[in-house]
């Protein structure tokens, strides 16, 4: 690689008139060197690759991604790319994106900043931080609801996709979350969510302490407008949302759970901290056992029945009778049992089935609703009166011809004879 200096007295004696032969014997380079500098084929600084270019080849598809999605993160991109093939390490994989300036400009985030934090030591086993993230849903309108969990010394995180936000859902997914850890913390932290507590006093609801007590851990509540001192679940929330849930392809709150779950069990639990995977910091934080039972919460949805006779809940479908087919149906489900609830608008029981996995993807459908909904078929494909010939020939009959007449004030066709009016007629001319 020629120096700065040389290049500059390159070009000066270039200028003098000098032959490239002559600046190569002076400078004691090759005069193919010396013509590529001059010629601008080459430039000082800038060393000429001798291996090609391990990234030339997936950078139209980083190109093409970054042109949907500006603020995708480079992680969550080497992770796609690495599934295509690229061999290469994050930082070489991070200078390429900003060697070619890929990312495009975001002119209205250029200018955010963020507030001053600061770390709060944790002790091993003392707190799980909890908070509600809302997503864009990519299966049906409104929002997806996450609970996610985070142990505040570790950093682990594990997470759980709920229907609904209130506080069946909240504590159905609470327990979900515990059991993916283990084991509880001794403390459990919230925002003012009102699940949780009394918005305006931040006292803790009647209808939540039972679960408290029930896992045996305390509550603490952050202070109003003080929502970042959960800043771990925050935290937690951010690397989720730009690292997993920006290219995540799912199709039903259960397979998004599973996709959360197995995100989380691998490169959530690699990151660094202090030294440290967060996996193996997770194993020293010595959770306490959860009760065998979790806190029996009933979970309360509304489905409309479908045109096979059929509601939906967690992934499973679930059959009623075919008479209540378009009505809307609440589903009921205590958590701890094995049974599903099927009550009709007037609170009366319309069926109950045995719970099946949640996502297993299973029709339950009981013997007596299945002959039921085989009669009601049966019925309405029961051999009628054959349908009309859609091509005969059907002219206007009579009635049609003489009521256009009657409308046009002409006499009626001469096919059709009237004796009466003929006989007048007869007498008339005689």
């Amino acid at each position: 690689m020629l120096a700065l200096e040389n290049d500059v007295e390159m070009t000066a004696l270039h200028r003098r008139g000098w032959s490239i032969a002559a600046i190569a014997r002076h400078l004691g380079r090759s005069r193919t060197t010396v013509r590529a500098y001059l010629r601008g084929q080459r430039t000082v600084g800038v060393r000429q690759r001798a291996t090609p270019d391990a990234f030339a080849a997936f950078a139209p598809y980083v190109r093409a991604r970054l042109a949907e999605d500006p603020h995708v993160w480079a992680s969550a991109l080497y992770d796609e790319v690495r599934g295509l093939g690229y061999g290469r390490s994050y930082p070489r994989f991070t200078a390429a994106l900003r060697r070619g300036q890929l990312r495009p400009h975001c002119e209205p985030c250029a200018g955010v900043r963020g507030r001053p934090t600061i770390e709060i030591a944790h002790l091993p086993g003392d707190e799980i931080q909890w908070d509600w993230l809302e997503l864009p849903s990519p299966w049906g309108p409104g929002e997806a609801h996450v609970l996610m969990g985070t142990l505040a010394y570790s950093g682990q995180t594990r997470g759980v996709f709920a229907e609904a936000e209130d506080q069946p859902h909240l504590i159905a997914a609470i327990d979900v979350v515990l059991r993916q850890f283990g084991g509880t913390a001794r403390r459990w932290r919230f925002d003012r969510m009102s699940m949780v507590v009394v918005v305006g006093t931040g006292r803790v609801l009647a209808s939540f302490a039972p679960v408290a007590k029930h896992c045996g851990v305390e509550l603490a509540i952050c202070l109003p407008r003080r929502g970042n001192r959960k800043g771990c679940v925050e935290k937690a929330n951010h690397f989720g949302t730009q690292r997993w849930w920006r290219t995540a392809a799912v199709a039903s709150p259960e397979a998004a759970t599973r996709a959360l779950a197995a995100f989380q069990g691998t490169i959530g639990d690699a990151r660094v901290r202090d030294g440290q995977t967060v996996a193996a910091r997770a194993a020293a934080e010595g959770l306490r056992a959860l009760p065998t039972a979790p806190y029996p919460a009933t979970v309360v949805v509304e489905r409309t029945v479908g045109p096979s006779a059929l509601v939906a809940y967690r992934g499973n479908q679930y059959s009623v009778p075919p008479a209540w087919i378009g009505a809307a149906l609440r589903l009921q489900a205590r958590l701890g049992a094995s049974t599903l609830a099927v009550i009709g608008p007037s609170g009366t029981g319309v069926a109950e089935h045995r719970l099946a996995p949640a996502g297993a993807g299973v029709i339950v459908r009981l013997p007596a609703h299945q002959m039921a909904l085989e009669r009601a078929v049966l019925a309405a494909a029961a051999p009628t009166a054959p349908p009309c010939h859609r091509k005969a020939i059907r002219p206007p009959g009579a009635a049609a011809r003489a009521a256009a007449a009657a409308l046009r004030g002409a006499p009626p066709d001469a096919d059709s004879v009237d004796l009466e009016r003929y006989a007048a007629w007869a007498q008339v001319a005689s």
